[in-house]
């Protein structure tokens, strides 16, 4: 999708308003979709120049919420609501739409972004009993830590075992390359 400037835009909106000239003729000598340059022309309308500006926003839960109510209850096509709310993609619309139907109001809430927060409780040097919700018992995690020892064991020996063979075959090498 491209970006276009606000120059571009009101300059778009402009040559529309001077009526001479249909949306998609418009559209076209600039060499844009229609429906982008009647996006404009209705935000350009609503909001002034300011709706042409590039916006990047974050819509809380509510403010969601009011514009899918309001779009049921006066029956406005996603394209109206986006101007009347400034919102920038009709996309956005539904994808609130589909969440909403989805999961209700909770799944309009913003969802973090990032990593999640380290840990805050220190890590306990007891072992763990079945009402912290791990069913293991002491024996059947000591019984997993002799395994994961003899595992780590093993790769240690392989590890070494390759290492020498790799060796040997090197002073091999180097031994026929001389004689």
């Amino acid at each position: 999708m491209a970006k276009y400037d606000e120059r571009f835009k009101l300059k778009a909106v402009e040559q529309y308003a001077r009526g001479r000239a249909s949306y998609r003729e418009v559209a076209s000598a600039c060499g844009i979709e229609a429906s982008q340059l009647r996006r404009w022309v209705a935000s350009y309308r609503l909001h002034g120049q300011a709706g042409l500006a590039r916006k990047v926003a974050h819509y809380s839960a509510q403010f969601k919420l009011e514009v899918l109510e309001r779009v049921h209850s006066e029956g406005l096509s996603d394209r109206q609501a986006a101007a009347l709310y400034d919102i920038r993609s009709t996309a956005h619309i539904g994808i609130w739409r589909r969440q909403y139907d989805e999961g209700g109001r909770g799944a309009l809430a913003p969802k973090h972004k990032g990593r999640p927060k380290t840990m805050t409780k220190p890590l306990s040097t007891q072992p763990t009993s079945p009402q912290d919700g791990d069913s293991r018992t002491l024996e059947d995690v000591l019984k997993e830590n002799e395994y994961l020892r003899a595992e780590v064991a093993y790769l240690k020996k392989l590890k070494a075992l390759i290492d020498a063979e790799r060796t040997a075959a090197l002073a091999k090498k180097r031994k026929s390359s001389k004689g």
